[in-house]
């Protein structure tokens, strides 16, 4: 009687340390299924905000490219201007000098001639009358080409009114050459000072993403071995908590048969022949809530 008295007692002990272990093991395999789930979202978000970063500094890296480019051929393209202009520059004023100083080459010959030919007009013979052998020639006195003197002077003054307008084309050409260096300099050194500037913000959006990227990239790791920790414990926990073969539910049954079997087994050896319904003495054993395998 006392060895079945102690069995029954066992099984009643055996049966409250599996409801704490069950209730333990619920709370446990809940917590470590949450914690699962929240760092494997954790990670792929994670994944995602590196790859999104990746992304961009790609993108980035090669519009600054671009921007570099047209930085260097902006520049390229001033100093080959600065080049021309200074060329064409010092050849203008060449040109106009020299266009100066033919006309006041012009303007002193048609000056002399004038006079020479006002003075060949208004002269006389040294003696007034040719004598009679003289020849035909010495008739009149020596006048100069008048007659011609139109042409001479006109061809001239043609020619210097030439070097007047060459003076003048190529002044107003060099006016002209100058205000449209003096325009593409400004506009392309504004357009250096926009790019180099548009360069400045995406290398620093860039700098500021790298530093981003590396703490991601620390907290992936970091988040990845809390995910390794609680795959590991769930592991462990899988033996004694995750349900392989019998049930709780099936093991609660089956102990409160064995401890009604042991009553009526008790009974029988007292003497009494009434015996305890089945039901009931499952009922006064099935404590906690059955768990089933994650």
């Amino acid at each position: 009687k006392k060895m079945i008295k102690d069995m029954i007692v066992k099984l009643k002990e055996e049966a409250n340390e599996e409801a704490e272990h069950n209730a333990w093991c619920d709370t446990e395999l809940t917590t470590n299924k949450q914690t699962r789930n929240e760092k494997t979202a954790e990670i792929e978000e994670l994944n995602s905000k590196i790859d999104g970063l990746t992304a961009s500094n790609a993108k980035l890296a090669m519009e600054i490219q671009e921007l570099e480019s047209g930085v260097s051929e902006l520049e390229a393209a001033r100093a080959k201007a600065t080049e021309d202009r200074t060329a064409e520059k010092a050849k203008n004023k060449a040109t106009i000098q020299d266009a100066q100083e033919a006309q006041e080459a012009v303007k002193n010959a048609l000056a002399v001639l004038k006079e020479f030919y006002d003075k060949a007009k208004d002269a006389t013979a040294l003696v007034q009358g040719a004598p009679e052998d003289a020849p035909e020639t010495f008739s009149e006195s020596y006048k100069g080409l008048q007659g011609e003197s139109g042409g001479v002077l006109g061809m001239l003054e043609v020619i210097q009114s030439d070097f007047a307008r060459l003076e003048s084309d190529t002044t107003a050409s060099e006016e002209s050459a100058a205000e449209e260096y003096k325009t593409f300099s400004s506009d392309s050194k504004t357009d250096i000072a926009v790019k180099n500037a548009d360069i400045k913000g995406k290398s620093d959006k860039v700098s500021r993403q790298e530093e981003a990227l590396s703490q991601t990239r620390e907290e992936l790791a970091s988040t990845e071995k809390e995910l390794d920790a609680a795959m590991d414990y769930y592991e462990k926990l899988k033996p004694s908590c995750v349900s392989s073969g019998t049930n709780y539910d099936d093991r609660v049954k089956q102990r409160a048969d064995e401890v009604q079997s042991l009553k009526e087994a008790l009974k029988i050896l007292n003497g009494d022949d009434i015996p305890m319904p089945i039901e009931s003495g499952r009922a006064e054993y099935a404590t906690g809530a059955s768990h089933q395998g994650e």
